[in-house]
């Protein structure tokens, strides 16, 4: 179960994980609220429940979420009997929650992707009570499980994500036939993903790119996929505006060619053009202030680009500086600045990075993934 089918680093990690376990012969479904009739960004490979429920605008985050979960919880009222009941975030687990205080449920599964310093204290319940009161929990990493264990008092079962790694390798288009396909052609380009919010570090990452477009090159782009998510940023938005207007950056928004423009903010992407929108650009910015995983940075790196990446706990785990990737300082503006135009003209940098990155990207797979939590799975069904 899913909140969403937008793809979110979540939602993805739902989707390829019930794709990878249908792979290995197990009869699964997939659940998802669906806004205003979406459907998941790809049509997935195995069945689908998807429960509609409707936007409201100007509703608050509180109310949203908790109605969101109760519509999610009446869908699968209909629902036929399972094994296993898995959620994917605090929303779908409150959902399975009031399920399994009706008996319809007999145990909760949960990922714990990251958590989140809720201000709202419906949000923080809403997280602490799918930490806390579901029965099995997976972290991604080792570092989010150390955070349920220091600050919960619970342990999870860490398994990593994986990656399809073989569609980004084998992207049929050039550096050069990816930028005209993306109309912005040979611009030294930098591509960020994750859309703009405070947890993306995009207002970090377009001042860095203020004080590199010089160095970086002539007509040098920044470019801005994705950014569907449940929360309001109106705010951090609009600070991102008005940081753009100081900087002297002209941002042009939407999938057209940003011609004049110095910043293009693509909004989502198709999923079939993600292999093209990687092999466009010269340099993967992923200036992060908090992630559960990075599951982007493998695609990335499966892709052949380069990444900059922030110095993260859980990007250490599977990372290293100067053999996969070029880590900075969470928030150093300077650092990340100078490291995107190292890694756009160094070209040895370049090539060891690119290197490093495909040999990382190879060692994950959602099969492995889904292997690991066939045994976690076995053990919760014995039981």
């Amino acid at each position: 179960m899913t909140y969403s089918t937008k793809p979110r680093g979540g939602v993805v990690h739902a989707l390829s994980l019930a794709e990878a376990l249908g792979d290995r012969g197990h009869d699964v479904e997939l659940w998802a609220l669906s806004a205003d009739g979406a459907r998941f960004f790809r049509e997935p490979r195995v069945p689908v429940r998807l429960v509609p429920v409707d936007r409201r605008p100007g509703e608050d985050v509180e109310p949203r979420i908790l109605r969101y979960a109760a519509t999610l919880a009446e869908g699968m009222r209909a629902a036929g009997p399972a094994d296993i009941h898995h959620s994917e975030d605090c929303l779908s687990a409150r959902s399975l929650l009031a399920l399994r205080a009706e008996g319809r449920v007999p145990h909760v599964v949960r990922t714990v992707h990251h958590v989140d310093d809720f201000a709202s204290p419906v949000l923080a319940e809403c997280q602490r009570a799918s930490i806390e009161d579901v029965d099995h929990r997976v972290c991604v990493s080792a570092h989010w499980a150390d955070v349920l264990r220091r600050d919960h008092g619970v342990t999870a079962r860490v398994i990593s994500n994986g990656v399809d790694g073989r569609r980004f390798a084998d992207c049929p288009l050039d550096r050069a036939a990816a930028g005209e396909h993306l109309g912005w052609d040979g611009r030294p380009t930098v591509l960020a993903i994750g859309g703009i919010e405070p947890r993306k570090g995009s207002r970090a990452l377009l001042a860095a790119f203020a004080r590199a477009r010089a160095g970086i090159g002539a007509g040098a782009l920044l470019a801005i996929a994705g950014g569907e998510t449940l929360f309001d940023y109106a705010d951090y938005r609009d600070a991102w505006e008005r940081d753009a207007h100081d900087l002297g950056l002209v941002v042009h928004r939407g999938p057209g060619p940003p011609v004049g423009a110095d910043v293009a903010v693509l909004g989502p992407i198709a999923d079939g053009e993600m292999p093209a929108l990687m092999r466009a650009a010269d340099v993967f910015a992923f200036p992060s202030e908090r992630e559960g995983f990075g599951l982007v940075v493998l695609e990335a790196q499966a892709a052949g680009l380069p990444c900059v990446v922030s110095d993260l706990p859980v990007l250490r785990e599977f990372l290293a500086d100067g053999r996969d990737c070029r880590m900075t300082p969470v928030g150093d503006v300077d650092a990340l600045a100078a490291a995107l135009v190292e890694v756009v003209h160094d070209g040895d940098l370049r090539a060891r990075l690119a290197a490093g990155g495909r040999d990382t990207a190879a060692r994950f797979s959602w099969d492995r993934a889904a292997a690991a939590h066939e045994a976690l799975y076995d053990e919760i069904a014995a039981a």
